[in-house]
């Protein structure tokens, strides 16, 4: 697969980066891939939980708009921060900077309020520390994320759990707790007639029914054509939990939700995982468990 060359900069606008030795990697990684990579100082700093103080890692979110030398912004980590500094973004001027921003967990809140604030088109993916900086990076990962960015439309194929389906709509979602989080706020997209994919890591089943109740109640659910679901990891079931795991969850939803629900979208957590242009179009079909999806719209 031929690649595009790239400037890249890394930046942590949430937790600090807990193994630095993994931005060595991932500098090392891209810049043998032929991109010229920027490190924010915030990849090396700590301040309590974060990288560094809000000040500074909203500093550091403009370094990465104001850079010439960056194409891409690659946050180096999720966790916690983004929450408190989406009331003091800009997002016009971040979307009129041109750049192109990716990662997922905790950076859920960053993208939905981009999209909800200016139709930012961002993206959901790697990240430079557990992606990039990986002692073995999934060559799944990084070969749909180069060709994503390096494509006008982008077309993948994977299974998927649920009912035969044709339909598309705008992609949107990522991380289920950063979404509840942010539903009945400015920083909620209204999105109608959506391909809505989620996943999270750590949260128990009963918990993540609980935030799909969210959504529901919310009217968001509804509204959407299709609800893909990924990665859900690291809980561990307990006594109250009484055998009720995340496929019991999922039969549920799918039978008191009323919408369309899938399972096994490569996306999450996980070490193999799609990019997938949030606030872009996709075109999704399913048949007996295979699915084909066509994202477009996303370029800049």
């Amino acid at each position: 697969m031929t690649h595009h060359s790239y400037g890249i900069g890394l930046y942590a606008p949430a937790g600090f980066v807990i193994d630095p030795a993994s931005i060595d990697r991932a500098v090392a990684r891209l810049s043998g891939l032929g991109h010229k990579v920027v490190v924010d100082p915030t990849c090396t700093t700590r301040w309590q939980r974060f990288s560094a103080p809000d000040d500074e890692r909203l500093a550091a979110v403009l370094r990465m708009a104001a850079d010439p030398a960056v194409d891409i912004a690659v946050a180096a980590r999720g966790g916690y921060g983004w929450s408190r500094l989406l009331d003091r973004l800009d997002f016009n001027a971040l979307a009129a900077a041109g750049k192109r921003w990716m990662g997922h967990s905790d950076f859920t809140a960053f993208q939905l309020a981009g999209l909800a604030h200016a139709g930012m088109k961002t993206f959901a993916g790697p990240m430079a520390a557990y992606d990039f900086g990986a002692r073995t990076p999934s060559a799944f990962t990084l070969d749909h994320c180069w060709g994503l960015l390096g494509s006008d439309d982008y077309e993948v194929e994977c299974a998927l759990v649920g009912p035969d389906f044709t339909g598309e709509g705008m992609l949107w979602g990522g991380n289920l707790a950063m979404i509840a989080h942010l539903a009945g706020t400015p920083h909620m997209p209204r999105v109608d007639d959506g391909i809505l994919f989620l996943e999270d890591i750590g949260e128990h089943p009963y918990r993540l029914e609980r935030m799909l109740y969210q959504l529901h109640y919310a009217g968001v659910l509804t509204r959407q054509r299709a609800v893909l679901l990924g990665s859900f990891t690291g809980y561990e079931l307990g006594p109250n939990d009484n055998t009720y795991d995340a496929a019991a969850m999922v039969a549920h939803v799918r039978a008191h939700l009323g919408i369309h629900v899938y399972t096994g979208l490569p996306f999450g957590h996980c070490p193999e995982k799609f990019t997938l242009p949030v606030g872009g179009r996709c075109a999704m079909t399913v048949r007996d468990g295979r699915a084909r999806l066509v994202f477009s719209d996303y370029s800049w």
